[in-house]
């Protein structure tokens, strides 16, 4: 299968590629802005010496990454590096907090724990201009494409599906993936039953052994402060009344937003591959029902690997009107969160009463999927 239009460049592409982006007045102004110590000529003399991509991404990638995560954080905690083999592939699936950052956090991990990265799978709103569908393919990123026709939707399901299975079985490339279409905006991370079914295409014999040689493997970002949780409410709220319109330059002031705004704390978990959860599976019942099956294993790891900060209790019960979780936060962190909540919930176009309350949602949530998750698991 061609996969020209979807596939990332390789180690024998990348130098003539970054040669164009070195000429690019926007990528200039890029590394201007965020590494002021580090000059475009600097990157040049040191680009000379790289033979792969990696090796960019360890070195220069890491250090926007660096000053990313030092402006909009406070620091992130990461785990579970000793559940995978530096050996092996792996599908990686996560939860989907944030357009860019998610996947960014896992090369993060990779970078300080001088693990390969992985290919991450990303819509085709990354790609909607030349400079950043450049920077995309440079970074290992496979083009999701989203748009079309109902059977050309079905012919790139079945070419993504086909492309994920070449890098894990073939090219022994990790990969990653959201466990649904677009960025989680309530605060419930489920996965969707479409996406274990799409990477899984051509298999349907043999779906769980796939599977297992997947080496699916589930991921949890947990953000004390969602950098977009005030747009995901403005949405939620307008999606009501009416079907929700993005606006031009709407997916890149995302990206902008959740690159930029601040965070909180962070954490990124890496949970156990599948493999002895899908023994449990039945073999005499549907495929459809095998998947809705594999989408609660990872969900179930997904929460009960969710980092809860003060603001999710608070929120919990701000939204229920009680004070069960009291005993995580004080006085003071709690008025600092209503105070945050205020300024937030202020926009034009949707009522105060309508933002709060979405607002509390996007928080609270995870707090009843993670208690679920631990008490099914106990």
């Amino acid at each position: 299968m061609d996969f020209e239009d979807i596939r990332p460049y390789t180690d024998l592409e990348f130098k003539e590629a970054y040669y164009r982006l070195m000429d690019d007045r926007r990528f200039q102004e890029a590394i201007a802005l965020c590494l002021p110590n580090y000059s475009v000529e600097q990157f040049r003399r040191d680009f000379a010496n790289f033979n792969t991509i990696e090796e960019v991404q360890v070195d220069f990638d890491k250090r926007f990454l660096d000053v990313f995560i030092a402006q909009s954080s406070k620091g992130v905690q990461l785990s579970g590096i000793e559940n995978i083999d530096p050996s092996s592939a792996y599908m990686f699936i996560g939860n989907h907090r944030d357009i860019t950052f998610d996947p960014a956090l896992l090369q993060y991990y990779f970078f300080l724990e001088h693990r390969k990265t992985s290919r991450i799978a990303m819509g085709d709103n990354l790609f909607t201009t030349p400079l950043l569908g450049e920077v995309a393919k440079l970074n290992k990123m496979i083009k999701v494409k989203r748009s079309g026709t109902l059977r050309e939707k079905l012919e790139n399901s079945y070419k993504l599906a086909a492309y994920i299975q070449y890098s894990l079985f073939e090219d022994k490339e990790s990969v990653w993936i959201a466990q649904r279409d677009g960025r989680t905006k309530d605060g419930n991370d489920f996965t969707k039953h479409g996406l274990v079914k799409m990477i899984t295409l051509g298999n349907d014999k043999n779906l769980i052994e796939t599977i297992r040689r997947m080496n699916i493997t589930p991921l949890t970002v947990s953000y004390e402060i969602e950098p977009c949780d005030k747009l995901k409410a403005r949405e939620l709220a307008i999606s009501e009344h009416t079907v929700y319109q993005k606006q031009p330059g709407e997916d890149f002031n995302s990206i902008k937003q959740g690159i930029f705004g601040q965070k909180g704390r962070i954490s990124l978990a890496i949970g156990k591959p599948l493999d002895k959860e899908l023994d449990a599976i039945p073999e005499n019942i549907s495929n459809n029902e095998k998947i809705n099956l594999v989408c609660q294993i990872i969900d179930k790891q997904i929460y009960r690997n969710y980092t809860l900060y003060q603001n999710n209790y608070i929120a919990h019960d701000l939204l229920y009107q009680n004070e069960d979780f009291h005993d995580h936060y004080s006085d003071d962190e709690k008025t600092a969160f209503v105070n945050y909540l205020q300024t937030k919930s202020q926009v034009p176009d949707v009522s105060f009463e309508k933002m709060h309350e979405y607002l509390l949602k996007i928080y609270a949530n995870p707090v009843d999927n993670h208690f679920k998750a631990i008490s099914e698991e106990n």
